[in-house]
């Protein structure tokens, strides 16, 4: 699966990445969810390269674990 067809996996929203908030409004897509203690919960958003690079980093761990990997779930556990 090429970049585009992992990217294409997300739904894509205007929003500050989590690592890279210094880039102001881009293109992210919820990782995980924080839930505060007022009840609210809050997305942690992800921009597409870091999305490209937590997948790259999942399908390295399941490699070395020898489990399947499935492209789509960046921030969830193997």
């Amino acid at each position: 699966m090429d970049s585009q067809q992992i990217l294409g996996l997300y739904t894509w929203k205007r929003g500050a990445c989590f690592r890279h908030p210094e880039a102001g409004e881009v293109d992210t897509t919820v990782v995980q969810e924080l839930h505060t203690r007022g009840g609210d919960v809050e997305g942690i958003r992800a921009c597409q390269a870091c999305i490209l690079a937590m997948e790259e980093r999942r399908r390295s761990l399941a490699a070395e674990a020898g489990v399947a990997y499935e492209p789509g779930h960046a921030g969830a556990p193997l």
